[in-house]
């Protein structure tokens, strides 16, 4: 879903070479399960991880940005080959302007898929702003585009085939159209 016109969208879609993600709400949807004893439990889906590893294997690079720390994260971040993680960000700002400078991308270059309010100060910067289906509704009205599914739910993948379909780096086969 999109808040802009097509053209627009597509433009925006086509610059893109960094992709961020929030974790919680957007990789996960969002719960988290704290047993008693032993690390927490987080719920990751995999088409969002086979969505990465086509974004990273069609030359497209790939961060994370999280306010929380989490060790399953890292587990899961080193499973995937995504060497951009940035756990225990209060400031998210302070990772998106080291990820440019790393990756030497502009602030057009960078799409982020986030969920809760603690994510808008890095969306208002960058060329495109995405929001899950069920995020806060102020991230929402940020978004330039709104995926159709919620987070850790597919949504991540959602985007990343938008992203790879836009830029004509899609394999035909995985062309979600009829």
């Amino acid at each position: 879903m999109s808040s802009e016109p097509a053209a627009a969208l597509a433009e925006r879609l086509r610059a893109v070479r960094l992709l961020i993600l929030d974790v919680d709400g957007v990789l996960t949807d969002g719960r988290l399960l704290l047993p008693a004893a032993g690390p927490e439990v987080k719920i990751f889906h995999a088409r969002d991880g086979m969505g990465l590893r086509l974004m990273r294997e069609h030359g497209l690079q790939v961060a994370i940005i999280s306010g929380r720390h989490s060790p399953v994260v890292s587990q899961r971040m080193a499973a995937l080959d995504i060497e951009h993680v940035y756990q225990g960000q209060d400031d998210k700002r302070e990772a998106f302007a080291r990820l440019q400078r790393d990756l030497q991308v502009t602030p057009a270059q960078c799409a982020y898929l986030g969920d809760d309010v603690q994510d808008l100060p890095v969306m208002r910067q960058v060329g495109l702003p995405c929001a899950v289906a069920d995020a806060h509704p102020a991230v929402r009205r940020q978004a330039a585009w709104v995926t159709t599914l919620a987070g850790g739910r597919g949504a991540v993948r959602e985007l990343c085939d938008l992203l790879l379909g836009a830029q004509g780096r899609l394999p035909p086969e995985l062309d979600p159209r009829p």
